[in-house]
């Protein structure tokens, strides 16, 4: 995998720059935590040499001087909203998020319900926290928010919200997802400290868009295709060229909620002390990609991935046609097709000579590998095998794993477990693969090989179920897949 981010630089200058935004603000800053902290797969598919927990890599440096505070919605909370990641619904991750927090030894002082109106599954869920010993907030809903200035920053709004007790410097606030009221937390803890005597300070922390890029590069594209669901859209800072003469790059959504922010701003303190939505960003991500080049070139390939997933979704009756149009237009900003990862026609081209199910894989120096489905193999599972034969320089003609021992597998999956699938899944040749590999060299050397499957760019013509799916995500493969199940298969036998 070419690298094109310096994740140690990351983690130093972006510690720094929060230490020194504490310190501007008296001590007391509320950090906004925007995107994923544990998982951030996202970035480290668009800036390859970003970890996907650089964030929290780099937030444990200031672990000590730092409590957590975690969001949900009471509206999420009652349509049990959940993350489609990880699959589990948004009251679950607090808990999962609170456990992972702990056991990376940060102080995980509370839980707030924001949007609360009396409902009845938030009042239940927080009775299930206090129970747990988690002390739980309730802000409520505040009619007219954002734009009614006067009310919010008022005894009646803010100030009606649970004033939250906090003992540290720095007040990391996160949530399971977007839309989860993070920043309006923030700026009712802001009210309630200055009614306090307490003058502290808000800053936001997103990767994307990164401002210090320009508005048309390939990593902020990506971004606009990561979030084609939501319509962000970057922008130029509008606020910050006009404070500043220097171009910026933000969303709409920043931009276009700063006049509110300044006017809060104004009502709590009497002046604001950011003159852009630019400026209330920490992120200093760009400051770190050492190789454009690739950067430009991962950001692409994810461009076309969310572009094959939202296909993907809307054939199974879960997208909608705004997204995947969008992404569409997206591919003239970056002056691509979907013909631009190679996996892509590679595996199409073998599909038609073959008439079959085809995937291809583009390995890291470039070489593209294909495979279709057999008797014994679906293309996912070929291709896996064929892959790692060949970076560990064993010949195409030799079977690792002996039909022998193939046939008994399939046996236990049609007759045992009932599925009409008798080809092998990815998983179950991996495991096959490392019980030959006690005893067969070659086994043992392909197996090894498996990590260099990291980053690479792999596309399939039918969607893939699952297990594949998971296989593939675990190895850190880039996948896209065509919007075609198999034919009168039921789910368990997709390929």
């Amino acid at each position: 995998m070419k690298y094109g981010f310096d994740n140690e630089k990351y983690l130093k200058i972006q510690s720094e720059h929060i230490k020194e935004r504490i310190a501007q603000f008296g001590n007391k800053l509320y950090l906004e935590l925007g995107g994923k902290l544990f998982d951030d797969h996202h970035a480290s598919r668009v800036l390859p040499g970003f970890q996907p927990d650089s964030k929290l890599r780099m937030l444990s440096q200031l672990k000590d001087h730092a409590e957590i505070v975690i969001v949900i919605s009471a509206l999420d909370i009652e349509k049990n909203k959940v993350r489609q990641d990880l699959g589990i619904t948004y009251d679950m991750d607090v808990l999962r998020l609170r456990e992972e927090f702990m056991k990376r030894g940060f102080l995980v002082s509370s839980v707030v319900i924001t949007h609360y109106n009396g409902q009845i599954s938030a009042d239940a869920f927080r009775q299930r926290l206090e129970r747990l010993g988690i002390t739980t907030y309730y802000h409520y809903t505040i009619e007219g928010y954002p734009t009614n200035v006067g009310l919010i920053a008022s005894d009646q709004g803010f100030g009606h919200n649970d004033y939250i007790e906090t003992t540290r410097p720095l007040v990391i606030v996160t949530a399971p997802g977007p839309g989860s009221g993070k920043m309006a937390v923030c700026l009712s803890q802001l009210y309630n400290e200055h009614k306090r005597g307490i003058e502290a300070g808000y800053a936001k922390f997103e990767t994307f868009p990164v401002w210090s890029l320009p508005l048309k590069h390939p990593v902020n594209i990506a971004y606009e295709a990561a979030t084609a669901d939501l319509n962000d859209v970057n922008m130029i800072d509008p606020f910050h060229l006009e404070a500043y003469g220097k171009t910026a790059i933000n969303y709409n959504r920043d931009i276009e909620i700063f006049p509110v922010l300044n006017a809060l701003f104004e009502g709590i303190y009497g002046t604001n002390p950011y003159k852009s939505p630019t400026d209330m960003g920490v992120n200093m991500v760009g400051f770190c990609i050492s190789d454009d080049e690739v950067c430009c070139e991962a950001s692409k390939n994810e461009i076309i991935r969310r572009y094959y997933t939202a296909l993907n979704a809307l054939a199974q009756g879960e997208g909608n046609d705004s997204e995947v149009n969008k992404i569409a237009l997206l591919f003239k900003q970056a002056k691509i097709d979907p013909n631009y990862r190679r996996a892509i026609p590679a595996a199409k081209e073998r599909a038609k000579r073959s008439g079959k199910n085809c995937s291809a894989i583009e390995l890291a120096d470039g070489t593209i590998i294909t495979a279709e489905s057999g008797e014994l193999l679906g293309p996912s599972a070929a291709l896996i095998l064929n892959a790692i034969k060949h970076l560990a320089g064993i010949d195409h003609d030799v079977k690792l794993i002996p039909q022998a021992m193939i046939e008994p597998i399939q046996h236990t999956k049609t007759h045992y477990l009932r599925s009409l699938n008798p080809r092998l899944h990815t998983d179950e040749v991996l495991v096959a693969l490392s019980v030959l590999s006690t005893r067969d060299e070659n086994c043992r050397r392909a197996l090894e090989k498996l990590p260099e499957l990291y980053g690479c760019q792999m596309h399939s013509t039918v969607m893939l179920g699952e297990v594949d799916r998971k296989i593939f995500k675990k190895l850190g493969v880039g996948l896209t897949c065509d919007p075609k199940s198999k034919k009168a298969a039921p789910v368990d036998a997709v390929e």
